[in-house]
């Protein structure tokens, strides 16, 4: 590529994501949708702002596939590994298999040769590692059962690119050259057994040169104190990993995500997230752009209906194979719609197998264009697929759950219910528990409620938004309504049904922000928690004690802190909708702030108790009482 055309591109890459992306954002897509329509739009189909030299591109932004892999493994130790080994070899196993076998059947009916059908039931098993992990990582769930059984199965799937690989030549009618297979033809000139060590070879120096090598390396790079050295020394290793785990015919983004795992443990493990996260972001979008242009709108222009149902045809097919697996590994039906429909694209190591498929005529020309566009569509319906989930399947889930996993009427009442037992939930409700206070508890969390029951809690699912599951708890003679749930939308959907059928509950509400504190003022709730307040004063208050100030003096400013904050956090409420006088009125808060603190005569003899007491402080707020 000639360096004007490279400039010309990186141009139209960059501006493509820059005025996409955020409209995307900002309508609930996702960044990976994006990308994808930002490729779409600067594509030959629509604006042709790109045309062949997007295949240049795309071998550089794959790339970022490899470095998402090596970030990946940086966050997991050996030992997480060893404990997912189940849902790695079982899940991901059987979902390949299972995928490969009903699609070759599928494509053997449809009439193609069994070389070719088998050539699209492997195609067709493996998802798309990049859009599903950043998806899922976006949206914050990549911890959840379905997080780690969708991170299962595509590491599964990126191993099993290998021996597809390796299957592939034998397809191929008359056989193949060596130097034709995979770019690796001096490996090929060995035996069987003389491969398979050469192979075990390469895997043993990343993981010995992780150990023994890399560390003293990076050591020394770090003494040096300059940041663009160790930035240069992270990218020469991933770009090391990468010709290793190439020379040999492994599956680079593998050979990268094994090379982060042995540096998982190391000292430089956050050091070199940090350095790489931007190059990673950079070239996957790269990737989704390229992904995206490579649609042919003209092509499914002739043929719409046949390319939009063999499309949906094979998500929903490959879905309900997720599904299937999934209820076989006992996952919650919420956890399982996320997993089948998370993975139920075609991913990006198929548009290796559809090049190497279309050099070696495995595939007639027409079914290989129709099967790259196929490939690209499913990919760029994923991050809706995701939506349709999150909007639409779950909730409808959650009714259908509330009534199969906790069919029994809720005979107890109690004086308090708590909606959401998580990390935050669960602490009140242990306290109120220890006190011998009784508790109705809901969670919308199916795994999480079978969890609870398992260690002896009794708990019931459901979705407290809904009016009946409310009054079926005890709504109309309880006192309080604790909502400690996670997603602020079903805490604010909550707070409206408590306050419309159940005026007399006093609500005790978790925000996780300011945002969601200002949000909660306007619909009258007074009792609000925002989430890390407490803990953070604290901690400042401790900051202060340590570095030399007494006791009693840091707690009153941490105190004092608090007060203020919370005043403030009341008074602004009003201008919080218009952001520039928001913005005003929040400097002369803060600058007041600071000034109280700072203050030599700060009068100590206010009402103020010398332990840290946050309640007693936000009823002063909240009578008004505090000046």
């Amino acid at each position: 590529m000639e360096t004007g055309s490279f400039f010309y591109l990186a141009f139209i890459y960059l501006a493509a994501a820059v005025v996409m992306v955020p409209v995307a954002k900002r309508l609930g897509l996702g960044s990976v949708l994006g990308y994808l329509l930002a490729g779409v739009i600067i594509g030959p189909g629509l604006l042709g702002l790109v045309g062949d030299e997007r295949q240049d591109v795309m071998h550089f932004a794959e790339f970022g596939v490899v470095m998402m892999l090596f970030v990946i493994g940086l966050e997991l130790e050996p030992a997480l590994l060893w404990r997912l080994r189940r849902s790695i070899a079982g899940m991901g196993g059987l979902q390949v298999l299972v995928t490969v076998l009903v699609f070759f059947g599928i494509s053997l009916m449809l009439g193609l040769p069994w070389k070719a059908s088998l050539a699209v039931g492997m195609l067709v098993s493996l998802s798309s590692t990049a859009i599903v992990l950043q998806t899922l990582q976006e949206k914050g769930i990549i911890k959840t059962p379905a997080g780690q059984s969708s991170f299962s199965v595509l590491l599964f799937q990126d191993i099993a690119v290998i021996p597809m690989l390796a299957v592939f030549p034998m397809l191929v009618e008359g056989g193949i050259s060596a130097e034709d297979a995979h770019g690796s033809a001096w490996i090929d000139a060995y035996s069987g057994w003389a491969k398979t060590l050469i192979v075990l070879g390469a895997v043993g120096l990343i993981i010995a040169g992780g150990r023994y090598l890399v560390r003293p390396v990076f050591h020394a790079v770090a003494g040096t104190r300059l940041r663009e050295l160790f930035t240069a020394a992270v990218l020469l290793l991933v770009i090391a990993i990468q010709l290793i785990t190439s020379a040999v015919g492994l599956s680079p983004a593998l050979g990268a995500f094994l090379g982060g795992v042995v540096l998982a443990n190391s000292e430089y493990r956050h050091e070199l997230q940090s350095d790489i996260e931007p190059f990673k972001g950079l070239l996957l979008g790269s990737f989704f752009i390229s992904i995206g242009a490579s649609i042919d709108l003209g092509f499914i222009a002739q043929q719409p209906l046949l390319i939009l149902g063999a499309v949906l045809g094979l998500m929903l097919v490959k879905s309900l194979i997720l599904f299937g697996i999934g209820k076989m590994f006992r996952l919650g039906i919420d956890q399982n719609s996320t997993f089948s429909l998370a993975l139920c694209q075609i991913g990006e190591f198929g548009f290796v197998l559809l090049s190497f498929a279309s050099q070696n005529g495995i595939f007639s020309s027409a079914l290989n264009d129709f099967l790259l566009v196929v490939t690209a569509l499913s990919m760029a319906l994923t991050p809706l697929f995701f939506i349709l989930n999150e909007k639409m399947v779950q909730p409808r889930i959650g009714l259908n759950l509330a009534e199969s996993i906790e069919p029994d009427v809720i005979h107890e009442k109690n004086p308090v219910i708590i909606a959401g037992f998580g990390r935050f939930g669960s602490v009140a409700g242990r306290l109120l528990k220890a006190k011998e206070v009784g508790t109705t508890v809901l969670d919308n969390d199916a795994d999480r409620v079978e969890l609870l029951r398992k260690l002896g809690m009794k708990v019931y699912y459901g979705d407290a938004s809904r009016p009946e599951l409310l009054e079926g708890a005890g709504a109309a003679e309880a006192r309080l309504l604790i909502i400690a749930l996670d997603q602020p939308e079903q805490t604010l959907r909550l707070v409206d049904t408590a306050q419309k059928h159940f005026p007399h509950l006093t609500l005790l509400v978790r925000a996780l922000d300011r945002d969601d504190a200002y949000e909660l003022l306007r619909r009258g709730v007074q009792h609000i928690y925002r989430e890390t307040t407490d803990t953070s004063l604290r901690m400042g208050a401790d900051a202060l004690h340590l570095l030399g100030f007494r006791a009693y003096q840091a707690r009153f400013a941490a105190q004092l802190f608090y007060h203020h904050d919370e005043k403030a956090l009341r008074d602004l409420a009003d201008t919080w909708a218009d952001r520039n006088l928001y913005i005003s009125a929040a400097r002369e808060r803060i600058a007041e702030l600071e000034q109280l603190l700072r203050a030599d005569d700060a009068d100590t003899s206010l009402d103020f108790d010398v332990e840290w007491d946050s309640s007693s402080l936000r009823e002063d707020i909240v009578k008004g009482t505090f000046k």
